[in-house]
């Protein structure tokens, strides 16, 4: 675990192929003297594709994968609003996810174990304050949302700004996180026409890219 997560900052990231584009290679079973034709998926991706294609959040999806709640990336009857920082936003905090956010207390000697178990913790906490057991969620109505980190709720505030942007453009997230970006998946308006927005089709959630973190103290 201790090796996993320092490496997290000197794996380069890199963006995976999208759903449609994905082939299956044949078998060793399979007949060598018929040509290979490539079987392509046509399924919309789920969060954790777009998770996987999107290079600027890959330490995060590093972290969640560490954990359990990553399985709800994958369900397809989950629901989420996840809240992903960048990598640049993770880099900038003086204490990385699988710190926490208050140093070990001096004297307290920690075995390997025991260090390991705590950072697990750690992480799950931090993941856990990302992600929103709902989805959609309105944006134009300010508001408190529960997050899976048991206590914590993010504030949602909307803002003055060009009324011409898009609603995750004019608002703020616990005061002063901003949105610089929003994945759609499987969203229908009530109006019955699919939401028009900066998006990859995905299958249960929604996914908004934020420039700072969710504090977890």
């Amino acid at each position: 675990m201790r090796l996993q997560l320092l490496s997290l900052f000197a794996l380069p990231f890199f963006a995976a192929a999208s759903m449609s584009e994905q082939m299956v290679l044949p078998s060793p079973n399979d007949n060598p003297r018929e040509p290979f034709v490539p079987v392509t998926y046509s399924e919309k991706p789920s969060l954790a594709d777009l998770l996987t294609i999107e290079s600027s959040v890959s330490i995060f999806y590093s972290y969640a994968r560490e954990t359990e709640l990553s399985k709800l990336f994958t369900d397809k009857d989950a629901h989420t609003t996840l809240l992903v920082p960048t990598n640049k936003a993770v880099i900038a905090l003086p204490r990385k996810p699988h710190e926490g956010p208050a140093p070990i207390r001096e004297g307290v000697i920690l075995s390997e174990a025991e260090f390991d178990d705590l950072s697990k913790k750690n992480v799950e906490r931090w993941v856990s304050a990302h992600i929103i057991p709902a989805s959609p969620i309105s944006l134009t109505s300010p508001g408190e949302h529960a997050t899976l980190l048991e206590g914590k709720n993010v504030t949602i505030t909307l803002v003055d700004g060009d009324a011409n942007a898009p609603e995750w453009a004019r608002v703020v997230v616990d005061g002063n996180v901003h949105l610089t970006a929003k994945k759609v998946v499987s969203v229908v308006l009530s109006s019955g026409y699919a939401e028009v927005a900066t998006r990859l089709q995905a299958s249960n959630g929604v996914m908004y890219v934020l420039d700072g973190t969710i504090t977890v103290d």
